[in-house]
């Protein structure tokens, strides 16, 4: 998970391709979480920011088959609606039908409604990392729902009375593990929001940038700056910053 990554001092290529839509600036309500314990379970509310992750930490949960004589994973097929959103064509990569597949201004959405197998959707997941998955499914001990539209923009937040609220992503579930790592070092809560604010100040350029051309320059700057976690849990208020490179 990007944030837990982050205060944990790793910057991989996953951070990296998450922190790339972020210019020089502040930008406030970042990667919104919000938790509540329930009965036997959690309720979960999360930003767009966590799709990918929940996406594929529910998908996991599905027992993964052994390989067939061609070496493919075959499997209970699961139910998943929702859209896969890149700026690739990826139809010649889904081995799935989709009902809809449309094109915005380079960005393409590809609507689902289908009976999936789940190693079908974590395959194009580490093949496309940079493609959108909202996508929602459910499982024996959770239900995973994600609004079916293309990630929200990476401007900087503006600030407003009461502010953005998570919405993006609805979990409901009773693995206590997905909520450890969601809200990681909190421990215990019945009720805990947590925000962020992402403070970029300087763009770090590769060192042979002179040879680059323009869309590598992009890919491979890298953001400098620090992340601000703001929590509330069960009404008291805490705040930790760490710094990054990514």
């Amino acid at each position: 998970m990007i944030t837990k990554k982050i205060f944990n001092g790793v910057y991989d290529d996953e951070v990296h391709v998450s922190f790339l839509k972020f210019g020089r600036g502040e930008y406030h309500d970042k990667y919104l979480l919000e938790g509540k314990r329930q009965a036997k379970k959690w309720g979960i509310k999360a930003g767009a920011e966590y799709v990918n992750f929940l996406v594929r930490k529910c998908l996991e949960k599905f027992s993964v088959p052994p390989l067939d004589s061609s070496g493919h994973q075959t499997g209970q097929a699961v139910a998943i609606t929702g859209v896969i959103v890149s700026t690739l064509d990826l139809r010649d990569e889904f081995k799935f039908e989709i009902v809809k597949a449309g094109n915005f201004q380079g960005v393409r959405k590809f609507q689902i409604a289908s009976e999936i197998e789940p190693s079908q959707i974590i395959e194009l997941m580490d093949k496309y990392p940079k493609a959108f998955f909202a996508l929602s499914f459910k499982g024996d001990d959770f239900v995973l729902k994600i609004k079916a539209k293309g990630p929200t923009s990476g401007k900087p937040g503006k600030e407003k009375d009461e502010g953005p609220v998570a919405d993006f992503c609805s979990l409901k579930t009773s693995d206590k593990a997905i909520v450890d790592e969601l809200f990681f070092g909190i421990g215990d809560f019945t009720e805990c929001k947590i925000k962020h604010t992402i403070s970029v100040t300087d763009i770090v350029y590769p060192s042979n940038v002179a040879e680059l051309k323009p869309a590598e320059i992009r890919e491979l700057a890298k953001r400098k700056g620090t992340i601000k976690r703001i929590v509330f849990r069960d009404g008291v208020e805490s705040e930790s910053e760490a710094e990054f490179v990514a």
